[in-house]
């Protein structure tokens, strides 16, 4: 059994930062990739940074494009940290954590796991 735990929303004030982290517990045989996502209402969940196994962390266009955004963390460790500095009320959202892992149960399948969401909301 393989889940991610997610903390680290909340309600904050335009301007502040914020940091959210991500774990994936359970049998793990390997951690390929650990991604943060954004939903808005009635949206679809949107891609902003993937960390990958190498140490590379690749940005979405928009989170690029922002520059407000960081990505902290280790596959190996099977933990990734996502930090927003100045935030604004359009990045009120439901952030998700996603997971490219290759469980005890089967090695040799990557299988995709989601964290339960964390709201984050930017609100004077």
């Amino acid at each position: 059994q393989v889940y991610l735990r997610e903390s680290g929303g909340g309600l904050v004030q335009p301007g502040e930062s914020l940091s959210l982290s991500c774990v994936a517990i359970g049998a793990i045989q390997r951690t390929d990739l650990l991604a943060w996502y954004r939903q808005y209402p009635k949206k679809e969940r949107e891609l902003i940074a993937t960390l990958t196994s190498t140490g590379d962390t690749i940005w979405s266009d928009s989170a690029k494009l922002a520059g407000r955004f960081a990505v902290t963390g280790d596959t190996a460790k099977n933990s990734v940290d996502l930090h927003i500095d100045n935030l604004k009320p359009e990045d009120t959202a439901v952030y998700y954590c996603g997971a490219g892992i290759f469980t005890a149960a089967a090695p040799y399948v990557r299988s995709t796991f989601w964290g339960q969401g964390t709201q984050v909301t930017v609100s004077s």
